[in-house]
């Protein structure tokens, strides 16, 4: 077997020339193999980050009461509800199964809420607002407040506000002012703005105020509970089972926010398809490279083959070399390739930095070793075929060419 190889690799430095545009055509297909995998796997690493990176992971929303039915004598059905107080849903013994949340596998963290519905007012001005009340300290923990203030700061305390930048600008807000801020249950405060924020989302921008856990508690009358938990996972593809996992050990409505999100996923699939047929194209292209030069080469050795064979070379040796030659140009092109396409990603930026306007390109998800061994793998497949035809020479034939 030594001997063979030392055949193959022979038969590769006798035409320096082709073999080197043999091992470059190679390495422009495994480069764009793996510029491919790159491009792909990061443009879907920030589609997720811009649509899912800044929301709950899994949601638990506090269930809407019904409420009370009478039927009357005449058997008509009478609905009651309390005159002029709006009843809101919560979650009343959050406090207890908040630490059994955060003890689940693949939890990265847990935030307790209050969210309705208010009026922001500053003069004759007022504005409908979405107003979300949070722990202090896990300001940060679902969406990035502190990374997206753009004045101030994202800690809250009881008596402050933090405001969208489109909602700021409408209102002609500043720093430091005071505004009021009345709830869908009728309760006004007087609130002070400490941060403005903005995300680049105008509905989020123009339409959502954040306050702390406590001011929420005392806008919507809820003494005691939350009305909604917000969950943050290490791996945002496992919310789907740790969902489960979470409805299973409380008994809660734990919604994954793969619900709802079909046209995302069916998106991210397609993309991920068009990934696959670029890159057995460039794979393709390979094989077909190989295999031409090295039947080309069969057919220049023909004397070479038939000296061989008549010396006594059996045919598995006849094509153990081509299969070698083979395997040497993929396993060369391959490493030229992967090389090239490290050194090409090199400059780009890391999933983490990835900013409107950049090419998402991922160099983690470049697929190197894959990319090796499927043209390693191609690179022989290839050379089976010339490697038969060259092990089907007649001697006497061959030697008489």
């Amino acid at each position: 077997m030594l001997y063979a190889l030392k055949i193959a690799a022979r038969y590769l430095t006798a035409n320096k020339a082709q073999t080197t545009l043999l091992v470059v055509g190679v390495a422009v297909g495994v480069f764009i193999f793996i510029f491919m995998s790159a491009l792909i796997g990061g443009l879907a690493e920030f589609i997720m980050l811009r649509t899912v990176g800044d929301i709950s992971h899994i949601t638990i929303e506090a269930e809407t009461e019904d409420p009370a039915l009478l039927i009357s004598p005449e058997g008509h059905v009478l609905v009651v509800t309390e005159r002029g107080r709006t009843r809101t849903a919560t979650l009343a013994e959050a406090a207890t199964w908040l630490p059994l949340i955060e003890a689940v596998p693949g939890v990265r963290a847990v935030s307790p809420q209050i969210s309705g519905a208010g009026f922001l007012t500053r003069g004759a001005q007022v504005r409908q607002v979405s107003v979300t009340g949070v722990e202090p300290g896990r300001e940060s923990v679902i969406l990035d407040l502190s990374g997206y203030i753009g004045e101030g700061s994202a800690r809250l305390s009881s008596g402050l506000i933090v405001l969208g930048r489109d909602l700021a600008d409408d209102l002609a807000l500043s720093l430091g002012q005071t505004l009021r801020v009345q709830s869908s249950n009728g309760v006004t405060s007087a609130l002070t703005l400490s941060g403005i924020f903005e995300t680049g989302n105008a509905v989020m921008d123009s339409a959502r105020a954040f306050v702390s856990l406590s001011t929420a508690r005392t806008l919507f009358a809820i003494p005691q509970g939350v009305t909604r938990i917000e969950i943050k996972l290490n791996d945002l593809n496992a919310a789907d089972a740790t969902a489960l996992r979470i409805r299973a050990l409380t008994g809660l409505d734990a919604v994954p926010w793969t619900d709802g999100a079909e046209q995302l996923m069916e998106a991210l699939d397609a993309q991920a398809q068009t990934g696959y047929f670029l890159k057995t194209f460039a794979l393709i292209t390979i094989v077909i490279g190989v295999a031409s030069a090295l039947l080309l080469s069969t057919y220049r050795r023909r004397p070479e083959i038939g000296i061989m064979r008549a010396m006594g070379a059996p045919r598995s040796f006849v094509v153990f070399v081509f299969v070698t030659q083979g395997a040497l140009i993929g396993l060369m092109g391959g490493l030229m390739g992967a090389a090239l396409g490290y050194l090409a990603l090199l400059p780009f930026p890391s999933r983490d930095a990835f900013e409107p306007g950049m090419l998402p390109m991922d160099i983690t998800q470049g697929s190197y070793g894959l990319a090796i061994t499927l043209t390693v793998g191609g690179a022989i497949l290839a050379s089976i075929l010339p490697a038969r035809s060259a092990a089907r020479v007649d001697p006497v034939t061959a030697i008489g060419q």
